[in-house]
């Protein structure tokens, strides 16, 4: 369970690293841009704990299918970007894949 732990942190570091790239205005912006590295580094090193107890295809199968749904409502939200319905289908596709894998691979013991 305490994997599953890093994983939810690895993941909220890459969102909210994403969300310091977009701000740090191609890196042009100092303290988005360093936000940007301290985040992404911190969601890699809890992602490397993730992956000491989940099997890697299950762990990076959640990482960026989460990662990618969560950063496109995110973008809705917060940036004001446009969504579609091909957006929304997007990211219901996404949620099933993840959910197909992870039924997939309920054996690997964690």
């Amino acid at each position: 369970m305490k994997a599953y732990l890093f994983l939810a942190a690895a993941i909220a570091g890459e969102l909210a690293g994403t969300s310091l790239l977009k701000a740090s205005d191609g890196f042009t912006r100092l303290y988005a841009s360093i936000g940007t590295a301290a985040c992404f580094g911190f969601a890699f090193y809890m992602l490397s704990l993730a992956l000491q107890h989940i099997p890697l295809g299950i762990a990076y199968a959640i990482w960026s299918g989460v990662g990618t749904a969560a950063t496109a409502l995110i973008g809705i939200w917060i940036w004001k970007e446009t969504a579609s319905l091909a957006t929304v289908g997007g990211i219901i596709l996404i949620i099933a894949g993840v959910i197909l894998l992870n039924l997939q691979g309920r054996g690997h013991g964690v």
